[in-house]
């Protein structure tokens, strides 16, 4: 039965013509430069002092796609454009691009002259699918062996580095497609694609075939789209033949042909490939091997109704990005740093606005409370056990016997959803409820929207690229439920799940799925972002949602790693893909800290206890901080007292951080800054420092090192170099200066370093809320060996007066020589602005810690040590 056969992908574009083209003329006009070539038009567009917008177009397409990236589309940077003898140079501040004459491809040169980026050709197909004509779009970029690239949003295939891998970017559970990537060369890439996009695609393809069966059937409780429900599982046996012509590092994408997997497991030879089981896992999943050449036998453990395949190839020095669905090729590169690539991105596609001051507090939930008493009493024993809390989460079902996201609360288990967010807010506690962007079709909703042809055919998820559907929509999420004074709100499975956009028309019946594949969730937010900003002018936005798309930032968005396992290997993936979500643009993540799929055991269970409690004491340092957790009550009492006193003193350190919260929230907005930062971020030249999966700088000023292995009793951390090295978070001591360094592994909290130069911002006391922690005194923690400064920020904290100037900064200026610390004047005000504040202000130094007292009322001090 075995068989081996080479097939080109159906998603495979045949190529009927040159990788490029001779530019015949060229003319500079107001916003753009358009270079005729024998068999198309290439423009490019100059966007900001830094980024050049890419288009390569052919017959314009009869469906017309809007622009939903971009909201700033022409630059009042100046460019100039010379004509050279090889080439026609487009020049702007920060970026340079040379289109070769003789090919028309381009290279992408820094301020400096040096190329950053080079084409290595581009493909433009024409196409159709459910019967509207359409595009192939490829692009190739060369991609020398000592790059790194990172982002594409989040996947679980635990890999940062993503150069010469292969992926699928499409949306599901657990997986967001962010087609955006930077380089440590110093660039960036958005790929300006609505639908699938396949990143270095490989076009040889393994199928494997049914063998024998291998287990049991076993039955199982899963989350699906109509609430918890059992499913039948059986394993099955798939085999086949690998030939691999040539020694090398091989690419590898399983496609188990389902819309989600169950499980990975793949063998080539003797080597495991893939080994990962949850309830629900993405339908592909990639890696890099290295395979000698020769014959393998190809065998995988898989569910019954799996179809898969095996698609490979070699890696190379090129990176490839295609879509299969596509008005033109289309894509922007910008030139710098990663914090230049997200600025000039964020410039372009939106500003991120500021979250709530309580957002940034332990954001507490689980599947689920089941009536209006038993999530009152929850929250009170929170405030009795002096364990922090700052938001509490109804999940779904809320609605009861009026149907599926019904935008109302049964009243026989919540009778007053009004009364209950009172007395919340009492407590100083917010509520934060999941609505969904589909319909039940037999609800009081459904049944109107079914009438009008709002839903995406044969689906009850609503049509949100209909704008009357989205209208719709918005107008019953606010007549049902914004009544109630609920302060957040959690959308939930905005990919659509299932791939529901696949073979449907959207758009009120005038456009393919596929074109808007990945697009679904940037509508949906944008639907509800707009209508709060609308209808609840003065309480700031903040919206949990489960998938992204480029310029959802603008939203008031966060996303989380979905319903991911619990064990140690999950914990790792989530590490690495809320590092690539964040250096995609996207700032705000979190994930369900203890796994949302947790053993049957778990509140017995030592191992698990260990496990998620290194969980917890990672989301201290995330964005968001939360809990979760499936057919669980994740109330950390439940789990004993051991770890009641564990989290009590874990929830204590996210609450001591909150000035230094509060001021990098500010920072992503005034900023364009990034909260959760790989390496490659603050230190892009040094190799062993990017490729570290596990670490990440939270902020400007921590180097986290989470423990991610059972039983650790020290850990192996690396220290990039940086001038006077780093001190230990915890006792303040002086650790190191560069590289590898084994540190005691505390059962009681993670490894979190400070680099020198630091002031950091910290609060006094013991705080229970994010508003109680924000009024206490300051700590000002000043780390020697390099200067630093920083920006403290404070405002209202829950409303937009901040957009209207109704804020304040403090700039604090660190001179490590003079041992100098300069805490400046206020800058700015807002209304119960805090005008006295005691701060102590410690020097950390590898002599100790040195000590001064101050009362700061807004005028310049100087403090010298």
């Amino acid at each position: 039965m075995k068989r081996f056969i080479y097939l080109f992908s159906a998603l495979f574009c045949f190529w009927i013509e040159g990788w490029s083209q001779a530019v015949r003329s060229f003319q500079k006009e107001k916003n753009r430069i358009v270079f005729e070539m024998a068999n198309g038009e290439l423009q490019l567009y100059p966007l900001s002092s830094n980024t050049i917008r890419v288009k390569f177009v052919k017959q314009p397409l009869e469906m017309k796609i809007p622009e939903w990236i971009y909201i700033n589309n022409e630059t009042e940077d100046a460019f100039t454009v010379k004509d050279g003898k090889k080439a026609v140079s487009v020049k702007l501040a920060g970026i340079t691009a040379q289109v070769d004459k003789a090919t028309g491809l381009i290279t992408f040169l820094s301020p400096d002259g040096n190329p950053v980026l080079q084409e290595a050709g581009r493909q433009l197909t024409p196409s159709s699918i459910q019967g509207v004509d359409t595009y192939c779009a490829t692009q190739k970029f060369y991609s020398p062996e000592d790059e790194h690239l990172f982002g594409l949003g989040q996947f679980q295939d635990g890999w940062l580095d993503v150069r010469g891998l292969t992926r699928r970017l499409t949306q599901v559970n657990t997986q967001i497609a962010i087609p955006m990537y930077v380089s440590n060369k110093k660039y960036g890439v958005l790929w300006n694609n609505y639908g699938l996009t396949d990143f270095n695609p490989a076009e040889k393809v393994v199928e494997l075939l049914p063998f024998r069966k291998e287990s049991e059937a076993k039955e199982v409780d899963v989350t699906s789209t109509e609430g918890g429900k059992k499913e039948i599982r059986e394993n099955y046996i798939f085999a086949s033949e690998l030939m691999i012509p040539v020694k090398g590092h091989y690419s590898i994408l399983l496609d188990v042909g389902q819309t989600m997997a169950r499980k990975y497991h793949l063998r080539i030879g003797d080597k495991t490939i893939f080994d990962m089981e949850n309830m629900w896992l993405p339908p592909t999943t990639s890696t890099i091997v290295e395979l000698e050449a020769g014959s393998y036998n190809i065998v995988a453990e898989l569910e019954k109704n799996d179809k898969p395949k095996v698609f490979f190839k070699k890696v190379d020095n090129e990176t490839v990005l295609r879509s299969p669905v596509a008005e033109c090729v289309d894509y922007t590169v910008f030139c710098g740093g990663a914090d230049d690539v997200i600025t000039s991105y964020r410039q372009l596609t939106g500003h991120v606005p500021m979250f709530p001051d309580w957002a940034l507090g332990y954001i507490h939930c689980r599947e689920r409370f089941h009536n209006q008493q038993e999530l009152l009493e929850t929250a009170a024993q929170f405030r009795k056990d002096r364990l922090p809390m700052d938001l509490i989460v109804q999940d779904w079902q809320y609605w009861g016997r009026y149907g599926w996201n019904a935008m109302k609360f049964d009243e026989k288990d919540y009778p007053n959803p009004t009364e209950m967010v009172n007395k919340l807010h009492e407590q100083d506690m917010r509520l934060m409820v999941s609505v969904w962007s589909k319909v039940d079709p037999a609800s009081e909703v459904g049944k109107a929207m079914a009438q009008q042809g709002y839903f995406i055919p044969g689906t009850s998820w609503v049509d949100f690229f209909n704008p009357k559907a989205a209208s719709f929509y918005w107008k019953n999420f606010s007549r049902g439920l914004l009544k109630h004074g609920i302060d957040a709100w959690w959308q939930d499975a905005t990919e659509p799940e299932n791939d529901d956009l696949l073979g449907r028309k959207v758009a009120d019946g005038k456009i393919p799925g596929e074109v808007f594949r990945n697009s679904y969730p940037i509508l949906v937010n944008k639907t509800v972002y707009e209508g709060l900003r609308r209808d609840a002018p003065e309480k700031r936005s903040m919206i949990l949602t489960r998938s992204g798309f480029p310029g959802m930032q603008r939203y008031a968005t966060a996303t989380w790693s979905g319903d991911v396992g619990s064990d140690w290997n999950t914990l790792r993936r989530q590490i690495v893909s809320g590092l690539s979500m964040s250096v995609s643009g996207l700032p705000w993540w979190t994930y369900d800290a203890g796994g949302f799929f947790r053993p049957y055991d778990q509140y017995t269970n030592q191992a698990y206890r260990e496990c998620m409690m290194r969980w917890v004491q990672t989301s201290v340092f995330l964005p968001l901080m939360r809990v979760h957790g499936y057919g669980s009550n994740t109330e950390f009492w439940n789990y004993g007292a051991e770890v009641t006193a564990l989290a009590r003193q874990t929830l204590a350190t996210r609450y001591r951080l909150a000035p230094y919260l509060y001021s990098e929230n500010a920072n992503i907005s005034f900023n364009n800054g990034t909260f959760l930062r790989p390496l490659v971020m603050d230190f892009a030249n040094d190799t062993t420092a990017i490729l570290q999966k596990y670490q990440y700088m939270f902020g400007p000023s921590l180097l986290v090192a989470p423990i991610v292995e059972e039983g650790a009793k020290e850990w192996n951390v690396y220290f990039p170099a940086t001038k006077g090295g780093w001190y230990d978070f915890w006792s303040d001591k002086y650790v190191a200066d560069k590289g590898w360094r084994n540190v005691s592994a505390s059962k009681s909290h993670i490894p979190v370093y400070v680099k020198a130069g630091s002031i950091l911002p910290l609060a006094d006391g013991t705080p229970q809320t994010m508003n109680e922690a924000y009024k206490e005194d300051w700590i000002i923690k000043v780390f020697a060996g390099a200067n630093g400064s920083y920006m403290l920020y404070e405002d209202e904290g829950t409303n937009y007066n901040y957009e209207k100037g109704q804020f304040s900064n403090i700039h604090m200026d660190w001179n490590d020589k003079k041992k100098k610390l300069t805490v400046g004047e206020r800058k700015g005000s807002f209304q119960g602005m805090i005008e006295k504040r005691p701060i102590r202000v410690l020097l950390i130094s590898e002599n100790g810690i040195e000590e001064q007292k101050l009362s700061y009322e807004g005028e310049k001090i100087v403090i010298r040590f």
